[in-house]
């Protein structure tokens, strides 16, 4: 498999992807990280962000389709991400020092939805209205009230072609049936 070639191919496995635990509120759009790489003993401050730009980072893309994230290298003294909500406000968030599970338990906390949120949306996708969805608790009740489809058996019976009891059995075992 052409895609498992790299560092720690396992990132970009489905798998993986999918085991992200940060999913941004719906008011974000703009999620950029500023961190240094390689320099030398100055880089102790920075290696949490790195941690979290390699392993978290692509998780956090795949969870947010909607939002753009943007990574700046070499460019700032002290690691941070800053945040850009809809309405033109930021939020600066401050990860001097702090590991990979730290940054990504305090975004959770301060940008991320909340458990209770994750779980209606995922009840409302499941009960997303699908039209071909029929019985009880969906906005039709029988197959009958859809156009064009053949009518309730429990109003007009069906034709005998396409009942199951006169195609599988034979005419001398349904007239004895019948009598």
């Amino acid at each position: 498999m052409p895609f498992m070639i790299g560092r720690a191919p396992v990132r970009r496995t489905l798998k993986y992807l999918n085991s992200g635990r940060i999913v941004l509120k719906d008011k974000i759009k703009i999620f950029s990280i500023n961190y240094n790489v390689g320099l030398g003993f100055k880089n102790k401050v920075h290696e949490g962000a790195q941690a979290f730009v390699f392993w978290t980072l692509p998780q956090l893309q795949y969870k947010n389709p909607d939002v753009q994230v943007v990574t700046f290298k070499n460019m700032t003294p002290t690691p941070f991400i800053r945040c850009y909500y809809e309405n033109g406000n930021q939020i600066l968030i401050d990860i001097d020092s702090k590991s990979n599970d730290e940054i990504i338990n305090h975004l959770i906390k301060v940008v991320g939805k909340s458990e209770k949120t994750l779980a209606a949306e995922t009840l409302a996708a499941e009960k997303k209205d699908n039209p071909a969805n029929f019985g009880v608790g969906c906005s039709r009740k029988c197959m009958c009230e859809i156009p064009d489809q053949i009518p309730c058996p429990g109003v007009c019976p069906l034709p005998k072609h396409m009942r199951g009891k006169y195609i599988l059995y034979k005419k001398d075992e349904l007239e004895n049936a019948e009598v």
